[in-house]
């Protein structure tokens, strides 16, 4: 596998303290990043059977989950802001939503920042979050499918329609188009045959969990599965980083990892721009375009 230059990023998660999603967008455009992601929940339930997959049980890691922006509104604060930096989300749960409306909010933001938008996914791990939404916890990447299907549709045709178990809407407009031919979709979920085949069905790419290992073998897994299902281009692969180390990134790059994100400490503006600065040198970046 040849070695591709690895982008770089940052996922900022959102909250109504520290610095905003147009202070951190703009700040990692000027020190050089590719791309800004923002997570979503639109809620947490108080009572929840889910168990975090970082901690195992109803407990969550950070207070921020309470928190979030919704994020098609902080990266269109972003979008205003910036003028070539990357606008997707690590992730969004478009099965939360109706996906004529969500598929209205996102046509809209590529529209007005250039065609600068992908859309990461998750299933969700909180199934309690989805039941509040209507989404029975095994139907979620059935119903996950369909809402991406649908505003595909929307995205795409003149006069979209679309039916399946989910969703069903009778031939309709809806303008803008994204200003992009397709919104690369991303799927974030813990690499393994069922997802990887999900994602080869239905995504562009793959975003890793923070916690991801063996990475080599997963990365093969996806490009096996990938050719087995007939796609001929290559697919994305994000992987959230820690830490800075040089040693890793470089083995991410032989492994074929496309980008590396990182994420903004929950500190005031003024913390979080120094940090990206120091960062940005650290990966060797200049603050211009590097695309």
């Amino acid at each position: 596998m040849g070695v591709r230059a690895v982008r770089y990023g940052i996922v900022l998660f959102t909250s109504d303290r520290g610095i905003t999603p147009a202070d951190a967008a703009a700040a990692a455009e000027r020190a050089g990043f590719d791309s800004f992601y923002v997570p979503e929940h639109t809620h947490i339930p108080v009572v929840r059977a889910a168990a975090h997959p970082r901690t195992g049980d109803a407990s969550l890691p950070d207070d921020r989950y309470l928190r979030t922006l919704d994020p098609w509104v902080a990266l269109g604060t972003a979008a205003a802001v910036t003028e070539r930096i990357t606008l997707s989300t690590a992730v969004a749960l478009p099965a939360e939503h109706h996906p004529i409306t969500l598929a209205k909010a996102i046509a809209s933001l590529d529209h007005l920042s250039g065609g600068r938008v992908s859309l990461g996914v998750g299933f969700g791990w909180n199934t309690d979050e989805l039941a509040h939404h209507g989404v029975p916890a095994n139907k979620r990447r059935t119903v996950l499918r369909e809402h991406l299907d649908a505003m595909r549709a929307i995205w795409s045709e003149e006069e979209a329609s679309f039916s399946g178990e989910f969703v069903n809407f009778g031939p309709s407009w809806s303008w803008p188009k994204p200003t992009q031919k397709r919104i690369p979709v991303l799927l974030g979920a813990a690499g393994g045959e069922k997802s990887f085949t999900w994602l080869a069905k239905n995504a562009d790419g793959w975003i890793t969990t923070p916690t991801e290992e063996g990475l080599g073998e997963k990365i093969e897994l996806l490009h096996r599965i990938w050719r087995e299902h007939g796609r001929t281009e290559t697919p994305e692969i994000i992987a959230l980083a820690g830490r800075h180390d040089a040693a890793q990134l470089a083995k991410w790059a032989e492994l074929g990892v496309t980008e590396a994100v990182f994420g903004l400490p929950d500190r005031d503006a003024e913390e979080v721009r120094a940090y990206l600065d120091r960062l940005a040198g650290k990966l060797g970046l200049t603050g211009t375009d590097r695309r």
